[in-house]
């Protein structure tokens, strides 16, 4: 198996598995498409990421920023402003997720067959 580095995420104790965790969560990928034209505000990331909570995206960020993927930048104005943009770190990982993207929009229909093919053999094997 091949590794880079110290790091092997086949290692059960490695902590490239809290990363490879992290970046394939249900949000990380889609706030860091909605991030990817540049900083946004926390309503323009609600709004391109769609159908996430306020409570799990501010989670989401704060777990984002705290692994330096996402710097969140406060002006001191009224109202607050707060922008949410990508680091030089968050920056690298785009391109991966680009390529799982363009995979899952491509093979989506494909997917989609599987699921009904093996839900009617399911059913037919019951009856």
């Amino acid at each position: 198996m091949d590794t880079i580095g110290p790091f092997d995420v086949m290692d059960v104790d490695c902590p490239s598995r809290l990363v490879l965790q992290r970046i394939g969560d249900k949000w990380t990928p889609l706030v860091m498409q909605a991030l990817k034209a540049g900083p946004g505000r926390f309503t323009a990331i609600r709004s391109a990421v769609g159908g996430v909570t306020p409570k799990v995206l501010t989670q989401t960020l704060r777990t984002l920023e705290r692994d330096g993927l996402v710097a969140r930048t406060v002006y001191a104005q009224v109202p607050p402003r707060v922008d949410y943009a990508l680091t030089g770190l968050g920056a690298t990982l785009l391109e991966p997720l680009d390529a799982v993207r363009r995979w899952a929009e491509e093979h989506a229909g494909a997917i989609l067959e599987s699921r009904d093919a093996y839900d009617d053999r399911q059913e037919a094997s019951r009856a």
